[in-house]
């Protein structure tokens, strides 16, 4: 991970929306630059036809010059239009409280999602963001507005990991509203009861959208590399294992593949992009995963 970037993962930093914002501009204008600038992708692809300003444009395809010749307002509409909507969805369940080097799944989550939202509105994207656990489902409804982005990183810093995935109640299905071209992008360690996530990851799927899960894993979390007898305990059912590493290690390391390589194979024959993420991974890799997927959507 870039050093500069480390250096501003504290908690003084990533629990203000001033700071939030600050860490996701930095990432994204360094992914932007140099050799990945020719990923960014405009407003259109080519000029067709003006049409008159209506509330809730964009101001920034407003054309000046036609303003100065009629004292209207025209907007520049281009051929093929490139903007989509992004949902952003995080698993807060406590189990996303799990750290390694003074990181947490959640505050990985939380700056990818801040960064992410960045390059969305850089390429004029509508974005919304849903987090859920069985306390509570915070919900920014998807907007392209001046404060939306404000708005979106003050409720992101205010999640907090607790409890279980929530799978009950009226309200989650709120998240299965599935309006014109959507990009999801859902965020979680794929820990739950009864493949409860799995189940939920499916119903976010359809014909007409695409879906991105990256998946948070701790480089220790995967190799049981700690010496010695430990006990742990889960973060989420609170059970309690005493654990000879040196004995387990192997036949764990083995179980934590599996896993992993079924969850892939599953979510690829359902269509879905699989990204495996350490939370020592640079936030770059997964800004580019998000443009590979978005230039798909608009071809």
């Amino acid at each position: 991970m870039n050093t500069q970037i480390k250096d501003l993962l504290k908690p003084e930093i990533l629990n203000s929306v001033s700071g939030m914002e600050l860490i996701a501009r930095i990432i994204v204008e360094g992914f932007m630059s140099g050799s990945n600038k020719s990923q960014a992708i405009g407003t259109g692809q080519e000029f067709s036809q003006y049409r008159s300003y209506e509330p809730g444009d964009d101001l920034r395809q407003l054309d000046w010059k036609m303003y100065a010749r009629s004292e209207r307002y025209y907007i520049k509409q281009a051929e093929i239009e490139t903007n989509i909507t992004v949902k952003f969805m995080i698993d807060a369940s406590h189990s996303m409280s799990y750290s390694e080097d003074d990181l947490s799944k959640l505050q990985y989550a939380k700056v990818l999602t801040a960064a992410l939202a960045y390059l969305a509105r850089k390429q004029s994207d509508t974005f919304g963001l849903f987090t859920v656990n069985e306390m509570k489902i915070h919900v920014v409804e998807p907007r392209f507005e001046q404060q939306q982005f404000i708005r979106f990183l003050n409720e992101l810093i205010q999640v907090s990991a607790e409890g279980n995935w929530n799978t009950k109640g009226n309200e989650l299905e709120r998240l299965f509203n599935h309006h014109g071209k959507e990009m999801i992008i859902f965020i979680t360690d794929l820990y739950d009861d009864d493949n409860d996530l799995l189940q939920f990851i499916s119903r976010l799927k359809t014909r007409r959208n695409e879906v991105i899960v990256f998946h948070i894993m701790g480089e220790h979390e995967m190799k049981l590399d700690f010496a010695g007898s430990f006990t742990f305990q889960d973060l989420e059912t609170k059970t309690i294992r005493k654990v000879d590493t040196g004995q387990q290690r192997e036949r764990y390391v083995k179980r934590v593949d599996n896993w992993i390589k079924r969850s892939r194979v599953w979510m690829l024959e359902k269509q879905i992009s699989y990204r495996l993420i350490l939370l020592s991974d640079p936030f770059e890799k997964s800004l580019r995963d998000f443009l590979s997927v978005r230039k798909l959507m608009i071809r």
